[in-house]
């Protein structure tokens, strides 16, 4: 069915970009589906992504104003506090947690670091919360699956390669507040959790 946990989060993420033009960068970009909405709020926007395919088909699906390349987030050389806003969809877990450094750098002062992460339950509200999301996340998918019917068929999108090995979310909390000073992590439905870092400003 075509409900995306990643996707049902935008609307979330996209109301702590800062005010104002500026540049993102989106990390782990795969079909450029958010980077396009960054785009469609007035952000000057790069994606990078590992995978060449997601890559191919995010600049097939424009436009042509955001600037996509194939790239691996742990060696790519990131320009020092240059980004306003920059995002991690479901990718951090990929690579090491400390990367977030490299992206906290890339800030410019007042920068936004956003992350929307996997991870495992660790305390009994985690797994409350996991108990809440099994039937939500059925529901969820039923509405999705009716509308698209309604709507003559969803489209087959291609996935980005995943890795079902997750870090357990207090693990995320005592990395975060290590390396990302006053950075706060909320865990969410639909097993996820968002890491807000906020770079201070300058002077």
């Amino acid at each position: 069915m075509p409900f995306d946990h990643n996707h049902h989060y935008h609307p979330a993420l996209l109301r702590l970009v800062p005010p104002g033009p500026g540049r993102a960068l989106d990390v782990g970009c795969g079909d450029g589906r958010f980077a396009r909405r960054l785009a469609a709020a007035g952000m000057t926007v790069e994606g990078i992504d590992t995978s060449a395919e997601m890559v191919a088909r995010a600049i097939a699906a424009g436009p042509g104003s955001i600037s996509y390349r194939q790239a691996d987030v742990t060696t790519e050389a990131l320009e020092p506090r240059s980004y306003s806003f920059v995002s991690c969809l479901a990718s951090l877990h990929h690579v090491p947690f400390n990367t977030v450094t490299r992206l906290r750098d890339a800030l410019a002062p007042g920068g936004v670091l956003a992350v929307l992460g996997c991870a495992r339950p660790s305390r009994p509200g985690d797994y409350a919360r996991e108990l809440v999301a099994a039937p939500a996340n059925v529901v969820a998918r039923l509405v999705v699956a009716a509308a698209d019917r309604l709507n003559g068929g969803a489209d087959l999108l291609a996935k980005a390669p995943v890795r079902m090995e997750f870090p357990a979310l207090n693990d995320v909390r005592r990395d975060a507040a290590r390396l990302l000073p006053g950075s706060a992590v909320r865990p969410l439905v639909f097993w996820r959790y968002l890491l807000v870092y906020r770079h201070p400003p300058a002077g």
